[in-house]
């Protein structure tokens, strides 16, 4: 069962824990992997779950759902977190230099999947944000290194150009990411 937005829910900095969380109801908490740097400042605090966040959230189950074969609880983790780097994370500067080009042009929008490629592997990640040149991903494959210093976790967003976005391939079935 999907979890629908309801007007109990607010987004509330967890500070025993040091991340994003969003109550869900009087004993429901839900946590996000987003740490204080990568917040603007108002998720520090309390903020509403607004009208804007439920639009979002239910367009993005909707969307997931139809597009990868995973348990209602998994999809609704995936939209939450989407939903919070979308509205509550910093705005990034692109990093696309971590990944090849693709020579094919792709459209680019909210709740699509696609594959970044780095070092001849591909990573699967889900658009988050997008504008004309560049979009917000959230990667959904485990830990990567993207260098000796820098790596990318499960859920963590980056910010790359459109040309770093490969289509996945059409024989290609997403079972679990």
């Amino acid at each position: 069962m999907l979890l629908m937005p309801e007007s109990c829910w607010q987004w509330q900095y967890n500070e025993s824990h040091g991340v994003l969380g969003i109550t869900l109801g009087s004993e429901l908490e839900f946590l996000t992997p987003y740490k204080p740097k990568t917040l603007i400042p108002d998720a520090l605090g309390q903020l509403e779950f607004s009208v804007e966040h439920a639009r979002y959230y239910i367009d993005l189950l909707d969307s997931l759902s139809k597009r990868l074969s995973l348990p209602d609880a998994f999809l609704v983790q995936l939209a939450l977190n989407a939903t919070a780097a979308c509205f509550l994370q910093k705005p990034q500067m692109p990093k696309s230099w971590f990944f090849e080009s693709s020579d094919v042009c792709v459209y680019s929008e909210p709740g699509k999947l696609f594959n970044l490629k780095c070092h001849g592997e591909r990573l699967l990640v889900l658009v988050v944000e997008t504008n004309l040149q560049a979009s917000t991903v959230m990667m959904l494959d485990h830990e990567y290194m993207l260098s000796d210093v820098k790596s990318l976790q499960k859920f963590e967003t980056i910010k790359v150009m459109h040309d770093r976005l490969f289509a996945l391939r059409a024989q290609q079935q997403i079972v679990a990411a």
